[in-house]
């Protein structure tokens, strides 16, 4: 119940970030509900965990270590911005309900062998599913410390904080 509270939390945030929720709350009140309990069943599904956008500042900054990895497409958006030491790794938006051999072999040699690993995923945006499927098939195969940020690289450049290029 503590894991649905605060992923529902997480998401009315990010929300709010985004200026779903700027002016009235009660405005779109279904489109956020909608939102929120579809993110808070994918967190049900993934069994990961979710970290907010100053959460992992705060991680980086203080040099935890941790495997950041980026699931948008590369050309289209990694190399134009990506969270500090983040590397890519493409996932679809869909659900993945299953995995090719191939891309499976490249994820775990990604993950490495470490399964107590901090391992984060992120995609663009809340309602971005990239991310999802990323820490729910980490989960799958293992891995015990993965997290979730829902934000995406929206969420970190409207905070205000830095990215990298791909010059």
């Amino acid at each position: 119940m503590k894991k649905i509270m605060l992923s529902i939390a997480v998401l009315l945030v990010a929300l709010s970030a985004t200026g779903a929720l700027a002016n009235d709350w009660f405005k779109d009140n279904l489109t956020v509900e909608k939102a929120a309990v579809t993110f808070t069943r994918e967190v049900e599904r993934g069994g990961y965990q979710v970290v907010t956008t100053d959460e992992l500042k705060g991680w980086i900054d203080s040099g935890k270590p941790m495997l950041i990895v980026d699931t948008m497409p590369y050309d289209a958006s990694y190399k134009k911005n990506h969270i500090p030491n983040a590397v890519p790794f493409e996932l679809p938006i869909p659900e993945m309900t299953e995995i090719d051999d191939a891309t499976l072999a490249k994820l775990i040699e990604l993950l490495g062998p470490d399964k107590d690993r901090q391992i984060v995923f992120y995609c663009g945006f809340t309602k971005c599913t990239r991310s999802h499927n990323g820490a729910m098939w980490a989960k799958k195969l293992g891995y015990t410390n993965v997290y979730r940020h829902p934000g995406g690289i929206l969420a970190w450049k409207q905070a205000g904080y830095p990215v990298n290029k791909v010059k």
